[in-house]
């Protein structure tokens, strides 16, 4: 059991990627105030716990029911995140805060904690994917499946710690310094997006990579 925690938790740390969304979060939450930054970086890791769990233990069935499939998923994820990435390389989602912080009022639908954060970069394809393989392993199994939620429980808190770091991260790298990661990390997202979508395409047997 112990060898499989430890596995299951390289897995998932490796998709999730706690410590390459850091910097994902400060961009995205640049110029927000400390208090709402925590507020969003608890949400977002709440609503990533709910979806993981909710795949870990329904799995398949629950896109199956739905009638879509995994391949499906990583492309609609894939041009979502498209759309994000765009925003960043253009500074849209500053020019929107710049005119809310003047007029006084925020606008919710540009919290980021649900998308793009929870989903797709936290509780993305690659992390409902390896959700799904994971838990099948133990064959129903509660013992496993326990240890499995509970490991990826784990890897959501490193996501936490990170976020919450977020300011500290802020003030090392200045205003030029997120505005330049900013960009990159756009342009990293962009060729994330496209990636889901290549990963998908193939999955479908529509591309071969």
């Amino acid at each position: 059991m112990t060898t499989e925690a430890i596995t299951a938790f390289v897995a998932l740390f490796v998709v999730i990627d706690p410590i390459g969304l850091a910097p994902i979060f400060v961009a995205l939450t640049q110029g927000v105030a400390p208090a709402a930054r925590r507020a969003i970086a608890v949400r977002a890791c709440a609503i990533s716990l709910i979806l993981l769990t909710l795949f870990g233990l329904a799995g398949e069935a629950v896109l199956g029911f739905l009638g879509i499939s995994m391949p499906a998923f990583r492309i609609a994820g894939g041009i979502l995140l498209f759309l994000t990435a765009l925003d960043m390389l253009f500074e849209r989602r500053t020019k929107r805060r710049e005119d809310q912080a003047g007029g006084g009022n925020a606008d919710p639908g540009d919290d980021p904690s649900i998308f793009p954060l929870a989903t797709p970069l936290i509780a993305g394809p690659g992390a409902i994917a390896t959700m799904i393989l994971l838990t099948g392993q133990g064959s129903g199994d509660v013992a496993h499946l326990a240890m499995i939620h509970a490991v990826m429980a784990a890897v959501l808190a490193c996501v936490l710690v990170m976020f919450l770091l977020g300011g500290v991260i802020e003030r090392a790298l200045g205003p030029t310094g997120i505005m330049v990661v900013t960009r990159l990390l756009g342009m990293l997202l962009a060729a994330l997006s496209v990636q889901f979508v290549l990963n998908g395409l193939a999955d479908l047997g529509i591309l071969t990579l």
